[in-house]
């Protein structure tokens, strides 16, 4: 399952609105078999598993597939997979985690079970939930994954009293920045932001992490902005932030990174819209209380209104650190 899982990892910035699905064709009786990989085929092509199928060829008979989704049973832009690995003889087929999709849910299997194929469920469960979080999310609520972004110093402070906020953290901390910005189909600043900095808000990435097939992800602004403006062409919305979540799903958003700034930030941590809080601090100090928070506004009164995560990954990037936080 972690072969299936590195391969769909190729191919998660190409293939949204569909699901970055990673598949492995283990012949019959050869378990040191490097395995026959697939990966979802751009945004029209075949899933992972006829990918991988077609890789293995006759191999396939009697053998064991691992996918990290449930295979779909209807027909979309392309013939069920269910029906496909029927077809190929697979004797076993072992799922990461089943499809919240209302067109699979559970019908994958039932189609497989049916047709006599031995199916197991839940191989590296968590690990596939977490590479798949966007969308799952997107699938289960029709909203997308909100991921914010935040760069702080260690005192916790993100802009300088005189409203200056450019370079708080590192080159490598920046670069990992845009990495994030590429896996996301959609990013969101405020429009005081975009006045104020002028953030064109593309992916920045070296050319050997570019792939043709790569797309810019939609610039959504809180509010409006000038036509001349670095961030134009530009989607400008305003109102609930739970029916901007639902237009933006409606779209095929299934990540949305918030790129600030801090009445954002404060405006969709406190409505609880939150999914993945990912920080970049800076090992250095404003060193006062002047300088601009995380989160405009009042926040917590009293020790018991604590908002508490829990810290899912902490990594070393360049001088900085990069915590990522879930509720």
């Amino acid at each position: 399952m972690g072969q299936a899982m590195s391969a769909a990892a190729t191919v998660r910035r190409r293939v949204a609105p569909r699901p970055w699905v990673g598949a492995v064709v283990v012949p019959a009786g050869q378990s040191t078999h490097p395995g026959f990989e697939g990966a979802t085929d751009g945004r029209d092509g075949p899933h992972a598993e006829v990918v991988a199928l077609a890789a293995a060829g006759d191999a396939a008979k009697g053998s064991t597939l691992y996918v990290t989704l449930e295979p779909c049973s209807h027909h979309g832009r392309t013939p069920p997979c269910a029906e496909a690995i029927i077809a190929a003889g697979v004797a076993k087929v072992i799922i990461g985690v089943t499809d919240p999709d209302p067109k699979v849910s559970g019908a994958g299997i039932a189609l497989l079970r049916e047709a006599g194929i031995e199916v197991s469920v839940g191989c590296c469960a968590d690990l596939v939930s977490q590479q798949l979080a966007p969308y799952l999310r997107h699938r289960s609520t029709g909203r997308p994954f909100v991921v914010l972004k935040l760069a702080s110093t260690l005192d916790g402070r993100i802009a300088a009293a005189d409203g200056t906020s450019q370079w708080i953290t590192g080159d490598e901390a920046r670069l990992d920045a845009h990495r994030l910005r590429a896996d996301s189909d959609a990013v969101l600043a405020g429009a005081g932001t975009i006045r104020a900095d002028d953030p064109a808000l593309t992916v920045r990435l070296p050319q050997d992490e570019r792939h043709p097939d790569d797309t810019e992800p939609l610039r959504v602004v809180l509010g409006s902005v000038p036509a001349g403006a670095a961030v134009q062409p530009c989607l400008e919305l305003s109102g609930d932030l739970g029916v901007i979540l639902d237009d933006l799903g409606s779209r095929g958003v299934l990540q949305l990174m918030i790129e600030g700034g801090a009445m954002v930030a404060k405006a969709f941590h406190e409505a609880g819209l939150v999914d993945r809080y990912v920080l970049y601090v800076a090992p250095a100090f404003f060193g006062g209380d002047n300088a601009q928070g995380l989160f405009a506004g009042p926040g917590a009164n009293s020790i018991n209104e604590l908002w508490r995560g829990r810290i899912v990954d902490v990594a070393r990037v360049g001088d900085d650190l990069r915590l990522e936080i879930e509720a």
